[in-house]
Order: structure tokens, then C-alpha cells, then sequence
């Protein structure tokens, strides 16, 4: 079988064309011609330079002391922020809406949530009871974390300005219905009274 020079310039000129023991052609880098070959040595500079460059990637993935220590303070905030916030959810029951986070990117890519708030609904009740009841749970939600923010004391102490005002009508409700049984009563007795018969003997 011939090949022609032509063959083994298409090939390229750091291989070497032979037959193996089944007679077929084998195309197998020859070294000798590599060395030789003045691209060679321009494939092999090319090489090392992309491999100087992945090792720079791979090292500026290595953070340093500062990076790690921010990173580490990052993560600590985050887990701060996100139980912080599913404290006021969990107190708070059907009063609380979703939570929404502010996030910061990390010096290691990673987003990390450094601030948060969960809506609160402050809604008065049909009833003075219920008014009450729900500004209690207003105020445990608000409250619920261990340290609550200036936000949630400020929370807190609208709902309980909110108690307040539920109770004093609660009690104005009451008082009007102990006059009314009150006034009820005495008038009930004066008509007793006229019912009497009167001993006129003498």
C-alpha cells in the first residue's frame, strides 16, 4: 500500500503513518518529528500558558484571611436574619406575611441575606375581645425574636396602644351594661312597690 507525502501532510507532520498487526493504518504522534517541528514548540508554549491561566483561576478561588473572615461574618448575619424573621412568623400565625430579604454578595459569589422584615397585619377585631386578642398577638410577634429590632418595639407598642384602647371600651361596654341593670332593677322594684296594697286602718 503507498501513501503519498501528501497524506502525511494533511495529517500533519507530527504523526506517523504505519500499519498495525491487522494491516490496518495506525496514525501515532511521532516524537522525533515533533521536536523537530518549529509549531511544536509554539503548541507546547500555548499549552503552558492555558495551564499557568486555569492555575490562576483556581488560586483566585482561594480566598484570603480578610475574605474568609467576611464571608464567615456573612454567613453568621444570614443565619441571624433568617431565624430572626421566622421567629415573627411562627409567633405570629395567619398575622404574618412572607418574609423578604436584602441580600449582599460574598467575596465567594454567594448572595447572603444581611437584613429582613416579615409584614405584620395590625387589624382590629368585630369586638373589643377580639381586638385585644389580636394585639397581643401582634405584640408577641413583634417581640418574639431575641433581639428585636428598634422596628419591632416600635410594633409592639402600637399594638398595645391598640389593647389599650380595646380595653377601655371593653370596660365602657360593661359599665353601660351595669347601669342598664342597675336602672332596669330600680325600676323594676318602684313598680313592686306601686303594686302594694296600702293598709289604710287606723
Amino acid at each position: 500500500m503507498n501513501v503519498g507525502l501528501n497524506t502525511l501532510y494533511d495529517i500533519g507532520s507530527n504523526y506517523a503513518v504505519k500499519l498495525n498487526e491487522k494491516e490496518m493504518l495506525v496514525y501515532e504522534e511521532d516524537e522525533t518529528l515533533k521536536s523537530k517541528n518549529p509549531h511544536a514548540k509554539k503548541l507546547k508554549e500555548d499549552e503552558e500558558k492555558k495551564a499557568d491561566e486555569a492555575k490562576k483561576e483556581e488560586s483566585s478561588d482561594e480566598l484570603s484571611d480578610d475574605e474568609e473572615r467576611l464571608v464567615k461574618d456573612l454567613q453568621a448575619r444570614d443565619s441571624e436574619v433568617k431565624a430572626h424573621e421566622a421567629a415573627h412568623q411562627a409567633a405570629g400565625g395567619g398575622m404574618t406575611g412572607a418574609a423578604s430579604y436584602t441580600y449582599q454578595q460574598g467575596p465567594d459569589g454567594k448572595m447572603y441575606a444581611i437584613g429582613g422584615e416579615v409584614s405584620i397585619s395590625v387589624s382590629g377585631g368585630s369586638t373589643p375581645q377580639e381586638t385585644i386578642a389580636n394585639a397581643r398577638q401582634v405584640a408577641a410577634a413583634a417581640m418574639a425574636p431575641g433581639n428585636p429590632s428598634p422596628q419591632d418595639y416600635s410594633v409592639a407598642s402600637s399594638a398595645r396602644v391598640m389593647e389599650m384602647k380595646a380595653q377601655q371600651q371593653l370596660a365602657k361596654q360593661q359599665q353601660e351594661e351595669v347601669l342598664g341593670k342597675e336602672t332596669y332593677g330600680s325600676k323594676e322594684n318602684n313598680i313592686k312597690n306601686y303594686n302594694q296594697p296600702l293598709d289604710i286602718s287606723a
